[in-house]
């Protein structure tokens, strides 16, 4: 009985062939429009990302270094023990290290073989961005340590000037040859490999969701054309569990679903380098964590649209009402704007979208190379959800049209 049931549906599929552009042909649009036109924008400002601090240094020029970091970047995040998994996860852009000696050897005339000054940033950081603040790291060390080296040289200068008098003396070996940049003392790195985001990396994990979530509205008409046909109401009559009825519609969906993201993951690799665009990269990704993550998107998207589904009651309120929710939820979800760019308040409001839920965990598995475990939160937010709305379309199901 399910299978005749899905071949049904099948059959429904193939003969509503806008429906079926439209998830196709819609996301794929939207990644090659959004890709190429915001192109290099989606650099985050130096100035926003936040930040954590480990200092090991009890010496005066770490805190007049941090002092001078904070003026520039604002206040570092509270450091907690585990701020390298915040890292690697994106909820901090960077850690600054200071180690223990490092005032120490800022003042040195000669250096260690150590890096004394770290920066740890996250794998998914804009290149720009990195090297921006690395290079800017390495301005406010050597500035720091030319004022040293010249505050320790006006404590001797009446000394040096009296050995400089004298015919005979000779200037001191190396006092010439000290070497003022403190490039040699700074080291920055990410955490975990992965690459770096780009717009094509931004913008096929977002339309990819948002094409997934858009079946919304195709499932919702074709339900609505059954219960208005009758079509329902003759296999409830024929004792077909409500169960079974739900899991046939939702089984074509979820390859319909499977079909989108591999077009989508296709455009992104392939077609968008052709067109000028970035290559989406997915080597060394781990495809089990990314299966999750599709399947869960999947499974929330037509849980949703089994639920609105059995909700309204005409074509008409299918039609605007599905769009709508998609639309809203990728406006606060950072499809349409990166959640990096938006204000604070808003990055709190996304949270709610299952849109954010799904775009998250794309991005932990292609930017941040997470695996199953790195995923594990937000797929669990998507199947609670997916959970919810089956229960309520099975509340809404039997529901008589009107």
């Amino acid at each position: 009985m399910l299978f005749a049931l899905i071949n049904k549906e099948l059959l429904a599929l193939t003969r509503d062939v806008n429906g079926l552009a439209a998830l196709f042909l819609m996301p794929v649009l939207f990644i090659i429009i959004m890709s190429l036109a915001l192109k290099d924008v989606y650099s985050p400002a130096i100035k926003s990302l936040q930040y954590t601090v480990d200092n090991r240094d009890n010496g005066k020029l770490a805190d007049t270094l941090l002092t001078e970091w904070e003026k520039r970047h604002g206040k570092p995040r509270q450091s907690s023990a585990t701020w390298s998994d915040e890292v690697r996860n994106g909820k901090l852009s960077y850690a600054l290290i200071i180690e223990k000696d490092f005032s120490r050897e800022l003042a040195a005339k000669q250096f260690g073989s150590n890096k004394q000054l770290r920066l740890i940033a996250d794998p998914g950081m804009d290149n720009g961005v990195y090297s921006a603040n690395n290079a800017e790291l390495i301005m406010i060390a050597t500035e720091l340590r030319a004022q040293a080296l010249l505050a320790a040289a006006q404590v001797s200068q009446h000394q040096m000037s009296q050995r400089l008098s004298r015919p005979e003396s000779k200037t001191p070996a190396g006092a010439l040859g000290t070497t003022v940049s403190a490039q040699s003392l700074v080291g920055t790195d990410r955490l975990a490999a992965g690459t770096r985001p780009t717009s094509v990396q931004q913008n096929v994990p977002a339309w990819l969701v948002f094409g997934m979530f858009f079946v919304v509205a195709s499932l919702a008409n074709l339900f609505i054309q059954e219960r208005q046909c009758g079509a329902l109401a003759r296999l409830a009559s024929l004792g077909v569990p409500t169960g079974t009825m739900i899991l046939s519609k939702a089984l074509p969906y979820l390859a319909i679903n499977g079909l989108q993201a591999a077009m989508m993951l296709a455009v992104g690799v392939w077609l968008m380098p052709l067109l000028g665009g970035d290559a989406l990269s997915l080597a060394g990704i781990d495809w089990n964590a990314l299966l999750l993550v599709l399947l869960a998107v999947s499974t929330a998207a037509i849980g949703l649209a089994l639920a609105l589904a059995s909700i309204v009651r005409t074509h008409a309120q299918a039609s605007a009402v599905g769009p709508i929710i998609n639309i809203l939820m990728a406006a606060i979800g950072g499809v349409m704007v990166p959640k990096f760019i938006m204000p604070e308040f808003m990055q709190r409001l996304a949270e709610f979208s299952p849109m954010s839920w799904g775009l998250d965990g794309m991005l932990a598995v292609l930017l941040r190379g997470s695996d199953v475990a790195g995923v594990l939160l937000p797929t669990a937010k998507l199947m609670g959800f997916a959970a919810l709305m089956v229960i309520i379309a099975l509340l809404f199901f039997r529901r008589p049209a009107n």
